[in-house]
């Protein structure tokens, strides 16, 4: 479970393919990995991945078919840059909302344009997820808990911060980049409950 604030800012050393699969080897540069173990959780542009081997200057994780089909880790290149959180502990403060680190769906960054101090970001969404996003309900884009301004059939726009600017991957977004998309969970677990009553 995450809360979707970023710890740091990172990038990708190396990218092996094995079989189908693939393992990323991270630099996780400021990260401090020092309570972290072999199997432990790390969020990744939003995507819970296993630390399969620490090493001095990050960590390695394996990528399974399934989440390199329904996430943007297909796309990556050795050298991007990524977003890490650091899986959430019972005695932290939960400063976002309650994260998965599992994706729903990929957008794609349809308009940056200033907004005063801000940036002001319009993502399309997959059709089949508009119903779980409503404005000023929490929303998950590659790892970062953001709250949804407006919405409209196809797409939703968040307000970025200077800061939000500054220590995340969203000041290196252009129009038509893929991001990693997760609804609330409170909304699936709500749709869930509703379709089986009887």
């Amino acid at each position: 479970m995450f809360t979707g604030i970023i710890e740091a800012i990172g990038s990708i050393v190396l990218i092996e393919r094995i079989d189908s699969d693939k393992r990323f080897v991270f630099n996780t540069e400021s990260l401090d990995l020092s309570d972290v173990k072999l199997g432990d959780s790390i969020s990744v542009n939003g995507v819970c991945l296993s630390v399969v081997e620490l090493q001095v200057t990050g960590f390695s994780a394996d990528v399974s078919v399934e989440t390199l089909s329904c996430t943007t880790f297909n796309e990556f290149e050795t050298g991007e840059k990524v977003n890490f959180e650091k899986a959430l502990l019972l005695s932290s403060r939960l400063s976002g909302h309650m994260v998965n680190g599992h994706v729903d769906g990929k957008g794609i960054i349809q308009k940056k344009t200033a907004d005063a101090r801000s940036e002001r970001f319009e993502i399309k969404f997959p059709a089949e997820l508009g119903k779980y996003i409503c404005k000023k309900g929490s929303i998950c884009v590659d790892g970062v808990s953001l709250t949804i301004n407006e919405v409209d059939e196809a797409t939703f726009s968040v307000n970025i911060i200077p800061h939000t600017n500054e220590e995340t991957i969203f000041s290196n977004y252009v129009e038509g980049k893929q991001v990693n998309l997760e609804v609330d969970i409170v909304a699936r677990y709500m749709e869930s409950l509703i379709s089986h009553e009887s």
